[in-house]
């Protein structure tokens, strides 16, 4: 089923017959038109066969995460995306310098946060939208560039290959600075024909109207936020490349698609069918006030290396909980209920792994529901823990926790992964650390932390150790909503 998900602008500018005298495309009948024009309609992820997503995790106390996506049948796609990946990484360590993470804490440490979107995906043509969110200190400020390729050709361009040539990169700036000054915009329209990369982020709304997005900062103050133009097809078209017709052409095919319709509501008197609380199929078989428990939890994912970890949990005989990233889990949803299948367990981590702590009620709210939502509609469980992303709490996160009945779980011992560390200095430590009822932290994006687990099963199992989910540390006493739980299971409580 296609699920139209849809992004509009904060402070946002549109070309359009109001603004310009410009004759927008006239819509289809039952043809969803965004009352917006310069919102984008995204592809949802599961729908794209042989999608993945990768990360660059941080390392160390670095808060850094960057996604993107894999592609099985698009390897010079794949290369550019990793390719931008790490130059955001590369100028964002730069632009820090000093202010790196061991200079600062809390609110104040640097952190960069990269997700996607695909703008396009068919058998011509894949768009896909990076959105680079950057925090110095003194508030986020956020860049987009849509990287897309041609099927036909095998060939990457940026956005600005969308376009036939110079003269029509002079029409389209024409057209936004028109577009711009008719509606009072108040900002630094000279920028337009001086600054390289100005339209590094172009794509097309359901209309197939070409929608032109601007980074935080690049022609105006920061405090405008999202600025985009859209300029209608018909003033879009003559200005487009063979592959930006395409494009435009995949964009107005979504369009034609008609109405879903609205989700059935049940008849009046009747109750919907509740979903469960999510849990392990295999919980109460082992009694931790009895035997040495440990709860092994991998975060990050899902992702490439996700499928191995499950491999060697079930060689092991081991269970562990998987606190998975929304926008990982919304292109993978396979994978989450192989986890609920094998008798782990799944947990929240957020959508796109920024640190809540710094976010306002409202942003982090929508980081927890989405990833909600995801999650439920991939296991058919609600899940009922959550981790924060860096471990970074705050009194706004507990109480949306508590509002949304979610229980917050850090770490007793980090193995997440130092720089250059190896799979055996990653055993070691745990086997070093390891205590009865301890809470092991591991990013399954992570190789070595991969490459690791079969030797820490091994050898702790081999010490008496019991594995299990986190939930059964505590036993009777149950968890509480809105709680963190970072420590050993003695001081916080649990059952001895």
């Amino acid at each position: 089923m296609h699920k139209m998900r849809f992004f509009g602008g904060i402070a946002l500018v549109a070309v359009s017959a109001a603004g310009c005298g410009l004759v927008p495309a006239s819509p289809e009948r039952d043809v969803l038109v965004p009352a917006e024009p310069t919102m984008i309609d995204f592809v949802e992820p599961a729908e794209v066969s042989g999608l993945s997503s990768r990360t660059l995790a941080p390392t160390g106390d670095e808060h850094v995460y960057v996604s993107y996506p894999h592609l099985k049948d698009t390897p010079r796609l794949n290369e550019a995306l990793r390719e931008e990946a790490d130059r955001l990484v590369r100028d964002f360590r730069e632009d820090t310098g000093d202010a790196g993470p061991d200079a600062a804490t809390g609110s104040d440490r640097p952190e960069l946060n990269v997700d996607w979107q695909l703008t396009a995906a068919s058998a011509r043509i894949i768009g896909v939208r990076l959105r680079a969110g950057r925090h110095l200190g003194d508030g986020w400020t956020y860049s987009t560039r849509t990287l897309w390729y041609d099927r036909q050709s095998r060939r990457t361009i940026g956005s600005p290959g969308l376009l036939s040539g110079k003269d029509a990169v002079g029409t389209l700036t024409g057209l936004v600075k028109n577009g711009l000054t008719d509606r009072g915009a108040d900002v630094s329209l000279g920028r337009l024909a001086t600054e390289d990369g100005v339209f590094d982020s172009l794509t097309f709304n359901r209309s197939g109207d070409l929608v032109v997005e601007f980074d935080d900062c690049q022609l105006g103050p920061c405090s405008l936020g999202r600025l985009a133009v859209a300029v209608p097809a018909r003033q879009a078209e003559p200005l487009l490349s063979e592959t930006g017709r395409a494009a435009q052409g995949s964009a107005r095919e979504r369009g034609r698609r008609p109405l879903e319709a609205a989700e059935v509501v049940p008849p009046s008197g009747t109750n919907p069918a509740p979903v469960p609380d999510a849990a392990s199929s295999k919980a109460g078989t082992v009694d931790c006030a009895k035997v040495k428990c440990l709860a092994l939890t991998f975060s990050d994912g899902p992702g490439p290396g996700t499928a191995r970890l499950l491999d060697a949990l079930r060689e092991g005989d081991a269970r562990a909980t998987f606190f998975a990233v929304g926008a990982n889990a919304a292109a993978e949803p396979g994978l989450l209920r192989r986890i609920r299948d094998e008798g782990h367990l799944v947990g929240n981590h957020s959508w796109s792994h920024r640190d809540l702590s710094k976010l306002p009620t409202s942003k982090i709210d929508d980081s927890l529901a989405r990833t909600q939502e995801t999650l439920t509609a991939a296991i058919g469980q609600t899940p009922k823990l959550a981790r924060p992303p860096y471990g970074a709490v705050s009194e706004d996160l507990l109480d949306a926790a508590r509002k949304m009945g979610l229980t917050l779980v850090g770490s007793d011992v980090d193995l997440s992964g130092r720089a250059g560390e190896g799979s055996e200095a990653i055993t070691a430590r745990a086997v070093e650390n390891a205590r009865n009822g301890a809470i092991i932290l591991l990013r399954e994006t992570h190789h070595a932390s991969v490459e690791a687990i079969s030797d820490i099963l091994r050898q702790l199992r081999g010490k008496g150790y019991v594995f299990v989910t986190v939930p059964e540390l505590y036993g009777f006493a149950g968890m509480e909503a809105g709680r963190l739980y970072p420590s050993d299971a003695r001081s916080m409580g649990r059952q001895p």
